[in-house]
């Protein structure tokens, strides 16, 4: 996956070509650092709502609780293995 900063036109799952530049890009805003804080990854198509597993039990509650848990013991049994 690739993240694009502005806008594409077209629906959300349109092809795009990546390719190199013809001319040299010396822009302040082509040539300015990039500093990722944060990635979101609820969905890959943007319309997600939780990052984790853990963060939707805790919304949710109840059996989706349970499976989290549930979840959980099974990598800490992985883990001590």
């Amino acid at each position: 996956w690739v993240m694009m900063k502005g806008t594409v036109m077209g629906c959300r799952k349109r092809l795009i070509t990546l390719r190199k530049s013809l001319l040299p890009q010396v822009s302040r805003k082509a040539t300015e650092k990039v500093e990722l804080k944060f990635i979101d990854t609820a969905s890959k198509m943007g319309h997600g709502r939780f990052q984790t597993s853990e963060e939707k039990a805790k919304f949710y509650g109840g059996a989706t609780a349970k499976k989290a848990r549930k979840e959980a013991k099974g990598a800490e049994k992985e883990a001590e293995d």
